[in-house]
This record gives C-alpha cells, sequence and structure tokens, in this order.
C-alpha cells in the first residue's frame, strides 16, 4: 500500500511543483490542505489518522493530534522552530520529530537590520509623506549612536550582532546559555541581564527560542524598565511579547515604535488596532524569505522525511 504524506508547510506547497517528481519516484501520496498560514487543532485530529508523515509549518501536534494516529511515523518540520510540536507526546506514540537547524540566520538577520534601518533613516515616513506631496526634514539618527539589545545570541542573534557590529553599533546582549568568547569579543558584545537590556538598549531584538523563561519576555514589567524609548524588533515568535503590553507601550509613548514579524495569533486580526499605527512596521511571518535558504530546507526537510517514513 501506497504511503501517505501531509504537506501542510505553506513555503513548500509554494515550491511543490518543483518537488513533486521526488515524491513521484517514490510512489508516495501527498495531499496540499489549503493553508493560509496553519491548520489548527481540530483539523489536524480530523485527518491525520489517514497519513504516515507530515511535513509540517508551524501547525499545533498536540498531544490530542498523536493520540489520533496510529500511522503517523514522522513528522518532518519545515525550518528550524518545533514549539508548536509536544516532543514528548510525540515520543510516546513512536513519532520521529525532525527539522532543519540554523536554516535562516542570514535572511532574518538580514530582515532585522533592515527594520533597524527604516526606523533610523524614517525610511517608511519620509515615503509616505513624500507621496501626499510633503516636504518636510524629518530628523533620522545612525545606528552608531545607538545601543542595539539582543536577546538570544544563537544562530541568529550572532548573525544580527555581526551586522550590527560593521554599523558600529553598542551591543549587549543576554542568552540563558553561556556565550562563546570568542563571539563577544568578534562583534564587540557585552553580555548583560534582560533587565539591563530593557534599561539601555535603544533597539531591541528578540532571537531565542520560545519556550517557559521566553514566552512573553517582553511583558507589562518589561516595558515599565524601558526609559529610553527603544524601538522594539521581533522575527522570532509572537508570544515572546505580550501583545496586550506591547500596544499599551505603543499608545503611551513608552517605545518608540515596533517591528513585527510573527504575531501571538497568525494571521494577525483584521481588527488588531496595531494594523492601524504608523509607527508600527509589519510583515507577515515572512522574514526568512530567500531562493537560496528555502531550497535548503526543501532538501533536508523531504530527506528527513524519508528518512523515517
Amino acid at each position: 500500500m501506497k504511503k501517505k504524506v501531509l504537506v501542510s508547510a505553506p513555503y513548500m506547497q509554494m515550491d511543490f511543483d518543483k518537488l513533486k517528481e521526488i515524491f513521484i519516484e517514490r510512489d508516495v501520496d501527498v495531499t496540499l490542505p489549503i493553508i493560509r498560514e496553519k491548520m489548527d487543532e481540530n483539523e489536524l485530529i480530523k485527518i491525520i489518522g489517514e497519513y504516515d508523515g507530515v511535513i509540517c509549518g508551524d501547525d499545533p501536534f498536540t498531544r490530542k493530534v498523536f493520540e489520533s494516529t496510529t500511522k503517523l511515523k514522522v513528522v518532518s518540520k519545515w525550518g528550524t522552530g518545533i514549539n508548536a510540536i509536544d516532543l514528548q507526546a510525540a515520543a510516546d506514540h513512536g513519532v520521529k520529530v525532525c527539522n532543519t537547524p540554523n536554516a535562516f540566520s542570514h535572511p532574518v538577520a538580514d530582515t532585522t537590520l533592515a527594520f533597524m534601518l527604516a526606523f533610523a533613516r524614517n525610511v517608511m515616513t519620509t515615503d509616505k509623506q513624500m507621496k501626499k506631496g510633503e516636504w518636510d526634514k524629518i530628523r533620522g539618527f545612525t545606528l552608531s549612536e545607538k545601543t542595539l539589545g539582543i536577546i538570544g545570541l544563537g544562530n541568529i542573534g550572532s548573525q544580527v550582532a555581526k551586522r550590527a557590529s560593521a554599523f558600529n553599533m553598542h551591543i549587549i546582549a543576554n542568552d540563558i546559555k553561556p556565550i562563546s568568547p570568542i563571539i563577544l569579543e568578534q562583534y564587540g558584545i557585552t553580555q548583560v541581564s534582560k533587565e539591563e537590556i530593557f534599561k539601555n538598549a535603544d533597539f531591541i531584538s528578540i532571537h531565542c527560542d520560545l519556550n517557559e523563561d521566553s514566552f512573553h519576555v517582553l511583558n507589562e514589567d518589561a516595558f515599565a524598565l524601558m526609559t529610553r524609548r527603544p524601538h522594539i524588533i521581533n522575527t522570532a515568535r509572537g508570544s515572546h511579547i505580550s501583545h496586550s503590553a506591547l500596544l499599551y507601550a505603543l499608545e503611551n509613548n513608552i517605545i518608540s515604535g515596533a517591528a513585527l514579524d510573527v504575531f501571538e495569533e497568525e494571521p494577525i486580526p483584521a481588527d488588531d488596532p496595531i494594523l492601524t499605527r504608523d509607527d508600527v512596521i509589519l510583515a507577515p511571518h515572512n522574514s526568512n524569505n530567500s531562493p537560496k535558504y528555502w531550497a535548503h530546507v526543501h532538501t533536508n526537510t523531504i530527506k528527513n522525511l524519508f528518512k523515517y517514513l
């Protein structure tokens, strides 16, 4: 009997015409459900029992999902982050979970710097005013005048530090794991507490895994410490930031602005007040966009799938 595979990862669906021959050659049936961003738990529970393997995005593979199948052998995550997968439940049901570590460090780091430069040089505001026929000299600043605080100095955070050091920024960073002295010295980074970042950074950029320690790492208490009105950048996971606390900080000028590629609820609701703010730059969870790195992840994700299928 043919193996059946569910491909719910949106980025692989976008390129599937280029990849389908791999599955045809291996005599595997593939289902491509209609996806906007990800499937929900109930959708998965209804159909997961049909499949031997899954290539997923950020779909919630909860214990209830794993309890709804006896066939499933492997969940191959497209990309790096596996926080939406209950790893203990997968192990309890004999399902192998795979991912591609360090998949998108370069495109995400580029996006982070793009956000920082957009704020520093008023790119969005100047463009908007010019198109309205206004000719105003808006004050900006250079990145070399500012302090960057990085929360999470792993693969992506280190690449952000590398780029920021080229702009002669003062860089402070925090990580729950020991930071290599070589990285600290190479990019001129000072290791500090999160509280020192909240108090002293002009830009705060989040690049850590999502776990119990980092859930809502930016909350009401964190924003209350921010006396320098920093810009907040999040290209990691939406739940690193309390959305209600962020809105309060924006509305009360506690921070100067935010650039968000990820959100607690995705897609973001159409009535979310953050959509109306001029001091916020928004993107649809797309900072990993890169033909080169997508191709690498496609290849590795399929390799992982067939290794355990």
